[in-house]
């Protein structure tokens, strides 16, 4: 047999497969949690606004405000999270200094 013909071994990548290359999952989640953060801060905007024309009838009032409630709860949660991020990354950084 001819070794010149037979494979050295398995083939190599393709260069342009390796060039996409899927966000890692921490910062596809990072992104998702903004995206998150953003769509929920617009509903309570709206919903907020909808209260504040006092067009509503009481129960939808009422369900308006507890689905406000809950996107505050949310946004709160999303806002102390990415605040203890920074905090923790401020921690570990020796050329930050506190304000």
């Amino acid at each position: 047999m001819d070794d010149l013909h037979e494979p050295a071994g398995p083939p190599e990548p393709v260069a342009a497969a390796a060039a996409v290359v899927p966000p890692a999952p921490a910062a596809q989640e990072s992104e998702d949690s903004i995206a998150r953060f953003e769509q929920d801060m617009k509903e309570l905007e709206d919903i907020v606004q909808q209260m504040e024309r006092g067009e509503l009838r009481l129960e939808d009032s009422l369900q308006m405000f507890e689905r406000g409630m809950a996107l505050s709860r949310a946004c709160r949660r999303s806002l102390d999270l990415a605040e203890l991020k920074v905090r923790t990354l401020s921690e570990n950084d020796p050329d930050v200094t506190d304000a």
